[in-house]
């Protein structure tokens, strides 16, 4: 009968490396590299050969497996399996780099920094400490071959093959063999004398210093060395003299000598040494603690070693989060910490935690999310966007906290490349619309104008038909003047997706209409864009050839390629209009972003209040836009077209030019704005879009400013008042009479007008409109008297009767 009998080396769960690893410690075992056969996570396994006539180093082996066994200790390494037979021992423990190959290879990249070797000293000593005050165990070889490092960075104390009970039941310590361990015994051993240490930490106390020594200095040639203690740094010098003092009593214990490096100033006393003391404590910390401590923790993780990082403060973040409830706090030093992870590892850890947190309801959280979202957005995949963070995200268009609403957004420029075609033409459209339309705060509607137009090239052909110049038309009669600035710059930025026929008809009347307008930025930019689409007219009408070259964007499909153009040039709605919005929210709470902060003039009698002109701020304007002096009009025109981010950039000054000068407005140039009426007979190109729902469409158009933006008391907004009456070309309109009346050659070129230019014009025109207004009640009365003169002449002369009396 065959009796088949396992192979215990086949069937152990591990596989090791045929050759030993770099840097095995002398003694007995060779150290291994390995996997786990199931998940393949790797292991470092120590392999002790048992031959024949080395019964007494056998014993040794399996003495030191037996304690490594049994020794749990954070700073002890860590068992994970072993495999004793006939022929070998097989120990398993958590995958480890010899302390001289770490430290050599550190010092080939730049050299370890003195915060993790604080570190790692203290990790020994702690094990020390155990050992000796705890367990009664003196380990009787610590040098730098019995000392280990993780992945992490963290030091751990190995090599337990002559260890021994403090007790003194244990015999004899056991002989070490090896002569290269030898230079490691205390002065009182050479003489053979044993245990004539008085303190039982004395031997591995000195021992700790032939450790401090060889790590800063490297490999202990002998004994003596030990008298200069080169390298070692100033503030461990007076420590480690007390380790390597000839007289053993006056070695400390291990704990006493943590306590000494922990005081102020010493070497173990930083911020490295108290965020791992800190991690180590944390489950028994309080909630406020963990609080200040994550929040802290981002200004250190730069000079913090990156392995420490990606192994140790990464998981304890991400548990905090799962389990802890630290909520938002733990975003800043999460994303940071991620920056050292791979794709893969990046996709294995940090995305999971960060589709989670979108669901959250906590603002804190959504809004440091939306803000951070550049560092992880690369790592997000289309599906993902769609499916399980967008839905999250829309919501911020719908919150009532406005920064909330200004960073959803901002967020947009980053999400919009990775959109499926119902989410980007249509709900995000629909939201973009609603926050155009009524959105109380001038710089979110800014912003979604300067949004809009760069991710306009991810839009579909046929939206971006329907939307662009409906939404750009809307913007240019914002009664907030960056918002007017962003309408112009985005039909500029947006120029190769118009068709000739809406640049003539639809684009141009609209920018001509902003060449009055009371701010001057506001006019020089639609000057520019205005001699852009007319060299673009001329440049066609010259050769109707290039027609299909330039309209060949007009009809295509989303570019990604422009998409991702717009995206990288975010520019000041990504950095600069957070600033504005928050002193708009913070130091004017009670009042909108277009309110003035004074009263208005008192209008004439019998009159409308006029719209008292404001001091513009200085335009900022691109230097492809500005020709040199001298040079002639058309060539400033051939390079009218070059529209890139120096003017999207310039708005970010000019929003702040309007905040800081907010106090100067007045509300009648506010509602000017807000109530010019376009003429009758011409179509505004806002009604193309007549698709989506009254709620949130563009074809609503601004609602009238005391919906949007109450003036103060006393100021009057009607429809027909716009620069002291009605639109030029009507019946009776006094700019036209204004115009005409001029003398020849008196009037001012456009491109010239001055602050003093547009005074006279208002006040001019106010005197005109007086004028009919005296005209208008002369003509009542007369007609009045014409009236009860017919009336007279009807009843003819009064006759004379007789009364009836009673």
């Amino acid at each position: 009968m065959w009796f088949f009998v396992r192979d215990p080396v086949r069937d152990f769960p591990f596989e090791l490396s045929p050759e030993p690893a770099e840097g095995s410690p002398p003694g007995p075992w060779a150290l291994h590299r390995g996997r786990k056969k199931a998940t393949g996570s790797p292991v470092s396994i120590f392999v002790y050969d048992v031959r024949p006539g080395a019964e007494e180093q056998t014993q040794v082996a399996k003495a030191a497996f037996k304690r490594l066994k049994t020794l749990r200790h954070p700073n002890i390494l860590a068992f994970i399996d072993g495999l004793e037979t006939d022929k070998c021992l097989h120990v398993v423990t958590e995958a480890v780099t010899p302390l001289g190959v770490y430290l050599k290879a550190r010092a080939e990249a730049g050299g370890p920094k003195e915060l993790e070797l604080s570190w790692g000293l203290h990790q020994i000593v702690k094990a020390l400490s155990f050992l000796v005050n705890d367990c009664s165990l003196i380990h009787n070889n610590v040098c730098m071959a019995a000392v280990f490092v993780d992945r992490a960075g963290e030091w751990k104390l190995g090599g337990l093959d002559y260890m021994y009970s403090a007790q003194g039941n244990g015999g004899a310590p056991p002989c070490k063999g090896v002569p290269e361990l030898d230079q490691y015994d205390p002065p009182e051993l050479a003489d053979g004398s044993g245990r004539a240490a008085r303190e039982k930490w004395s031997a591995d106390m000195w021992r700790l210093g032939c450790l401090i020594w060889e790590v800063f200095n490297g490999p202990l040639p002998r004994a003596a060395a030990l008298r200069n203690p080169g390298k070692i740094p100033k503030s461990l010098v007076p420590h480690y003299c007390e380790l390597v003092g000839a007289n053993p009593k006056m070695r400390p214990n291990p704990a006493r000598f943590l306590q000494s490096c922990r005081a102020p100033g010493a070497f173990m006393n930083n911020r490295f040494v108290d965020t791992n003391l800190f991690l180590e404590e944390i489950q028994i910390k309080e909630p406020a603690e963990k609080q200040k401590f994550f929040q802290e923790l981002s200004k250190s993780l730069d000079s913090f070693p990156e392995d420490f990082c990606r192994h140790k403060v990464l998981p304890q973040l991400l548990t905090a989060f799962e389990f802890g409830n630290a909520g938002a706090v733990v975003l800043t030093p999460l994303f940071k910490v991620g920056k050292f992870l791979s794709a893969e590892e990046y996709q294995q850890k940090i995305i999971p935690v960060v589709v989670k947190m979108f669901s959250s309801t906590d603002r804190a959280m959504r809004i440091r999310l939306l803000q951070q979202m550049e560092q992880f957005i690369q790592f997000l995949d289309e599906p993902t966007v769609n499916t399980q963070i967008f839905p999250h995200v829309v919501h911020g268009f719908l919150d009532t906290n406005p920064a909330i609403r200004e960073q959803t957004v901002k967020s947009m420029l980053l999400l919009a490349p990775k959109l499926n075609e119902a989410n980007l033409n249509v709900e995000l459209m629909k939201h973009f619309a609603r926050l155009q339309a009524k959105d109380e705060q001038g710089p979110i509607r800014c912003n979604t104008t300067v949004c809009l137009g760069k991710i306009g090239s991810y839009l579909s052909a046929s939206t971006r038909h329907r939307v662009l110049i409906s939404a750009f038309s809307r913007a240019t009669k914002d009664p907030f003047a960056p918002s007017r600035v962003a309408g112009v710059l985005g039909f500029a930025a947006t120029h190769n997706l118009y068709s000739m026929n809406d640049c003539a008809h639809k684009i141009l009347p609209v920018l001509c209409s902003l060449t009055v307008d009371p701010e001057k930025s506001v006019r020089d930019q639609a000057f520019k864009a205005i001699r852009s689409f007319l060299s673009k007219l001329e440049s066609v009408s010259e050769d109707p050839t290039q027609l299909a070259e330039v309209e060949k964007d007009v009809h295509a499909a989303s570019s990604p390629g422009m998409g991702g153009a717009a995206a990288s040039w975010a520019g000041w709605a990504v950095t600069g209009v957070s600033s504005l919005t928050s002193k708009l929210i913070r130091a004017h709470p009670a009042a909108a972003p277009g309110e003035p902060s004074v009263s208005p003039r008192p209008p004439p009698e019998g009159l409308p209040a006029p719209a008292p002109t404001p001091a513009p701020p200085t335009p900022i304007t691109s230097a492809h836009w500005e020709a040199p002096e001298g040079k002639d009009t058309a060539e400033d025109s051939g390079t009218a077209d070059r529209w890139d981010d120096e003017d999207w950039g310039s708005l970010e000054q000019e929003a702040e030019s309007v905040l800081a000068q907010q106090d100067n407005w007045s509300a009648g140039g506010q509602a000017s704005r807000a109530g010019q009426t376009s003429n009758p007979d011409h179509k505004s190109p806002e009604s193309d879009w007549s698709s989506w729902e009254a709620e949130g469409s563009w074809e609503q158009g601004w609602q009238e400013p005391s919906a949007q933006e109450p003036p103060p008391e006393g100021t009057q907004l009607t429809s027909e008042y716009n620069w002291g009456g009605p639109e030029p070309g009507d019946k009776g309109d006094p700019f036209a009479d204004l115009v005409a009346r001029r003398e020849p050659g008196t009037q001012p070129r456009p491109d010239s007008w001055g602050d003093d230019n547009w005074d006279g014009l208002e006040t001019e025109s106010r005197q005109v409109k007086a004028e009919l207004a005296r005209k208008k009640r002369e003509e009542r009365r007369r007609e009045m008297e014409a009236k009860r003169a017919e009336k007279k002449a009807a009843k003819g002369p009064m006759k004379l009767g007789t009364r009836k009396l009673d």
